[in-house]
């Protein structure tokens, strides 16, 4: 089975979470023995062992789509299944295809889009819902927003592949060495609920003065709010914003980290939250679907409005043992899921 992966959407450093999954699974695919035949973007290059690399930019969003709508399926011959693992798919391929939905974010927060890119959202995942012989959701969550915004799926058309963590994450249990500092990996974008992090931080700062904020991850929409807010509240250098970091930085902040914060108000999956746990750092996250069920039980949880309930959640993270790795939240597991699915879509399932 010769799997074509469209990685088109890729523009390194500027799309978070899902270029971290990307890379993650094609090492993944490939090191159980996938057949890949990659597509990728002039900004992003050789990705995987076999790649080809596509003359177009992923930064110009309407010619990425119009190669990947018109373009790509023309260079699918030597391809027996089309995995899409960014939402979109092209719609006049006769090639089975399996799409990744990593969430459903433009239906259920419509508000956090700017006006112009609803329109493409709306049409275009439709449209790959429809086309695609068979769709990968990150989570229950996400499969449970597949099937009640698209009411023409059949619920067995959808396979659940949860994220994994790298393997690096696990090995830094035995080395960590937690400092006087906080941690917040994720992209600057409304939902992530930075400025209610940001006043709660304040807060425990009058308890611990010594108490450092990093804040990493892609620029995002509510940079400027963030960035106003943390000057609001006179935080100079206390709060840090590092932006999209090498993957070597981060394993270092997890390792010297004293606990990990995620107050996101909506995820479709939350690969943070997997990696600090598999990593032995205590976490604090939002107490929502699928944040609650990737922690078990392993997290301080609070209400993603409640600024004094993360106050409390942060001081107990900051006394609390190592929790307990997760188990199955490996991106070998995800791999042999992912090529379940293909698979299944291949036989005509």
């Amino acid at each position: 089975m010769r799997v074509a992966v469209n990685a088109l959407y890729l523009l390194p450093g500027a799309v978070g979470g899902t270029e971290i999954y990307l890379r993650a699974l094609i090492a993944a695919l490939e090191e159980a023995g996938a057949d890949l035949l990659v597509f990728t973007n002039r900004e992003t290059g050789p990705l995987g062992r076999r790649t080809v690399v596509a003359p177009v930019a992923a930064q110009n969003r309407v010619a990425r789509i119009c190669f990947e709508q018109f373009r790509l399926p023309m260079l699918l011959k030597e391809a027996d299944v089309l995995l899409n693992p960014g939402f979109t798919a092209p719609v006049l391929t006769r090639l089975p295809q399996v799409t990744v939905f990593h969430d459903l974010q433009h239906k259920r927060h419509p508000e956090y889009f700017r006006w112009f890119d609803l329109p493409a959202w709306r049409f275009l995942l439709w449209a790959s819902a429809r086309r695609s012989r068979r769709l990968i959701a990150v989570s229950e969550a996400t499969r449970a927003d597949l099937l009640r915004f698209y009411p023409f799926l059949h619920p067995d058309r959808i396979d659940v592949v949860p994220h994994g963590a790298d393997q690096a994450f696990f090995d830094l249990r035995p080395r960590r060495e937690p400092s006087d500092f906080l941690l917040c990996p994720s992209t600057t974008h409304p939902h992530k609920n930075h400025p209610l992090l940001l006043r709660a931080f304040a807060s425990l700062r009058r308890e611990h003065p010594e108490l450092r904020l990093v804040m990493t991850g892609v620029r995002g929409f509510a940079q400027e709010t963030v960035e106003a807010e943390a000057r609001s509240l006179n935080l100079g250098g206390a709060v840090e914003l590092r932006g999209w970091l090498p993957r070597e930085d981060i394993y270092e902040l997890f390792r010297t980290a004293r606990a990990l914060v995620y107050p996101s108000r909506f995820e479709g999956f939350g690969m943070p939250v997997a990696e600090a746990l598999a990593a032995g750092l205590p976490v604090v996250c939002s107490d929502i679907e699928p944040l609650r069920s990737i922690a078990a039980g392993a997290a301080h949880l609070f209400q993603p409005d409640d600024e004094n309930g993360l106050v409390h959640a942060l001081r107990a993270a900051l006394h609390a043992p190592p929790p307990e790795a997760p188990a199955g939240l490996t991106w070998r597991r995800s791999a042999e899921l992912t090529l379940r699915s293909l698979e299944a879509a291949l036989r005509g399932g």
